[in-house]
């Protein structure tokens, strides 16, 4: 028998608390970029703000485990 997997999408959080945070960074920098968020708003447009947003956690857990941000990794 298999077993079923729960569907509640990639959207959980590990740090509950972090939410605000990330809701907050996501509507910083929409304002950066001059977008508007909401239903009228483009994928491409949503796309450019989710995208910024990893790139910038990455950069900062890279920062956090003593790496470069800027240094290519094989």
């Amino acid at each position: 028998m298999q077993q079923q997997r729960s569907n509640q999408g990639s959207n959980n959080h590990l740090v509950p608390f972090a939410d605000s945070a990330l809701e907050q960074m996501k509507y910083e920098i929409a304002s950066e970029f001059g977008v508007v968020l909401g239903a009228e708003t483009t994928s491409r447009e949503n796309g450019s703000v989710g995208g910024e947003m990893t790139k910038r956690l990455v950069a900062f857990a890279e920062t956090s485990m003593g790496g470069s941000p800027n240094r290519l990794t094989h």
